[in-house]
């Protein structure tokens, strides 16, 4: 799935739009590489958005193309100690 649909569908980010702007702005990484809107999201990876002064790291935990809001946040780990 692509990164910009992931970060919509796990609720990381609330629209495609943003998520897009925060990959062309350099934001987001994937296993410490700075990703594109279009990179492939895969079970297991580590995600790092930057917002500003904080940092939200999660691992994927499941990669699916529509979910309920409840079960969205199944989808990711948070790390550290985001949430």
């Amino acid at each position: 799935m692509r990164l910009d649909k992931f970060l919509k569908v796990s609720r990381l980010i609330k629209r495609r739009t943003v998520a897009n702007e925060a990959c062309d702005a350099g934001r987001v990484e994937i296993n410490k590489k700075t990703a594109k809107a279009g990179s492939e999201v895969r079970v297991g990876d580590e995600i790092t958005i930057h917002f500003g002064e904080k940092e939200v790291r999660v691992e994927v935990l499941a990669v699916e193309d529509n979910v309920r809001k409840e079960a969205a946040r199944e989808m990711v780990r948070y790390l550290d100690d985001a949430r």
